[in-house]
């Protein structure tokens, strides 16, 4: 049984781990390679200089910005240990199904955590920003890219046809 049990403990884990070093690095690297790479008192996230914040923008959202920043990484590390357990649960001799499904839960709580600050963070930058700012493409904004139904190069979008 430990022969096909292993495999999947394999894959779970190379994918828990992969998803958490995106998650932390969407979440902190922009900003600490900023920070060291001297931007001085401007703009240093590259996604808020790409969306043309202004210096007054950004004296009310790099707080919050950085605030948030530090919130995501304490989740990140939180959801981290909570999968680690799982795995540790899932590869014991004879799993405790009601304890695997608690640590599931307690995984499945901190994503959720992760979601709301996520979002509570977007809304409060929605205050700040310009609608032109906000709407870099059509149903998703400018963090997803151009990846609207009417977006360029899509069937029916602005260079594509049908």
């Amino acid at each position: 049984m430990w022969t096909k049990v292993r495999p999947l403990l394999v894959l779970l884990s190379v994918a828990f781990n992969l998803t958490f070093a995106a998650i932390w690095a969407l979440h902190t690297l922009p900003a600490r390679f900023a920070f060291g790479a001297g931007w001085g008192d401007g703009v240093w996230c590259p996604l808020h200089r790409r969306l043309g914040v202004t210096e007054a923008q950004w004296r009310q959202i790099e707080p919050q910005f950085v605030a948030f920043q530090q919130s995501a990484q304490a989740v990140c590390t939180e959801i981290d240990r909570a999968r680690g357990e799982l795995i540790d649960l899932i590869a014991a001799p004879a799993p405790d199904r009601e304890a695997v499904r608690a640590k599931q839960e307690e995984v499945l709580a901190g994503q959720r955590r992760m979601q709301e600050l996520v979002i509570g963070h977007l809304l409060s930058e929605k205050e700040t920003l310009t609608p032109e700012q906000q709407t870099g493409c059509v149903g998703h904004g400018p963090m997803m890219g151009r990846m609207g139904p009417h977006a360029p190069g899509r069937p029916g979008g602005a260079r594509g046809g049908r």
